[in-house]
């Protein structure tokens, strides 16, 4: 899973002092049931636990490290990212156009492949860091 994979090659500012558990947030319609649930459950990234949150349309994106926009909030995608900017909150979706309107992480499908594209302007905005492991194996539009 993706997403649970990303959390293991970015780093946040306040990493390295919680414990707290790392949040991964769906917004929208949830493409992985009850699957990211289950791939999640048990593990820890950097000693922390992770946990799986879910947001309605009206819920204010705040208490998460990873948030993935699902294709249903197509009409206020810009305006979510919008809204996090500044913030150290890693926006992935699979929205055409994703990274080049202030994503951070797009997945391309390609010849039944996936595929990873990463603004790393927007990265570097929110004061994180992807690792060079991913960075190999991603797209970054110039």
């Amino acid at each position: 899973m993706f997403l649970f994979n990303f959390a293991h090659f970015v780093t946040w500012p306040s990493q390295k002092s919680s414990d707290a558990p790392l949040v991964i947030g769906i917004s929208g319609d949830d493409p992985f049931g009850s699957y990211l649930d289950e791939t999640v459950r048990g593990e820890k990234v950097i000693n922390r636990p992770l946990v799986i949150q879910r947001f309605g349309r009206s819920t204010e994106l705040t208490n998460c490290n990873i948030l993935f926009i699902s294709q249903s909030e197509s009409e206020r995608a810009a305006q979510i990212v919008s809204s996090l900017k500044g913030r150290s909150i890693l926006t992935v979706s699979d929205m055409d156009g994703f990274v080049d309107s202030g994503g951070m992480i797009q997945f391309i499908t390609e010849r039944n492949k996936i595929r990873v594209g990463i603004n790393l302007g927007a990265v570097k905005a929110a004061n994180m860091k992807i690792s060079s492991k991913l960075l190999r194996v991603a797209e970054i539009p110039r």
